[in-house]
């Protein structure tokens, strides 16, 4: 019995051993880290000011729409219509004040009685501290409420690596003849 015994022991230990060396080695495709190895600091919290517009009638529209449903058009809220923008961000609410970066991203009505807007979208940063930096935004916008809001999805580029926080957005002005708005974003950003 012994005899017998041996053999399969070291036969089970083997197959364990090279198991958990070769496994060990070849999947491991995660490791735990302290943010200090990756020169993080300390947290904190940044509050970012400008206006988005979006110019949907103009010789240069800045968002145009790539989609709709059959229904679209007879729709009060213009239900399965999908917009695509490439919307300025500005310092001020003046189409002519500064330009701080871009909102690029798509919207697309997706309430049937109430105009609601699913909004995906990336606030590309081209001036200042934050030059190159992104958020990342996705969430529904009562387009009509007085204060909507809008949560970091997803972290951020740049400066605004592992960025968590939301976004409160109010409508300066509402063309109903056009389409074209000014929306005012104050956003509220931790980071490192």
């Amino acid at each position: 019995m012994a005899k017998t015994l041996i053999p399969v022991f070291l036969i089970f230990s083997t197959i364990v051993f090279f198991s958990t060396t070769v496994a060990g080695k070849s999947h491991k495709f995660s490791k735990k880290l302290s943010p200090e190895k990756l020169r993080f600091k300390h947290e904190k919290l940044t509050h970012l000011n400008f206006f988005f517009h979006d110019i949907v009638t103009s010789q240069n529209p800045t968002a145009v729409r790539v989609a709709e449903a059959a229904m679209t058009n007879t729709s009060k809220t213009f239900f399965g219509t999908v917009m695509i923008v490439d919307d300025p961000l500005t310092e001020g609410p003046e189409m002519e004040s500064k330009l701080v970066g871009r909102a690029q991203g798509m919207y697309a009505s997706a309430g049937q009685n109430e105009l609601g807007l699913l909004m995906a979208m990336a606030f590309h940063f081209v001036e200042g501290k934050f030059n190159g930096s992104n958020l990342s935004f996705l969430g529904r916008n009562s387009v009509f409420s007085e204060v909507r809001e809008l949560p970091i999805v997803g972290g951020g580029s740049g400066l605004f690596r592992y960025a968590r926080g939301y976004a409160e957005a109010r409508t300066r002005t509402l063309d109903m003849k056009t389409g074209n708005a000014v929306v005012e974003y104050n956003v509220y950003v931790f980071h490192y």
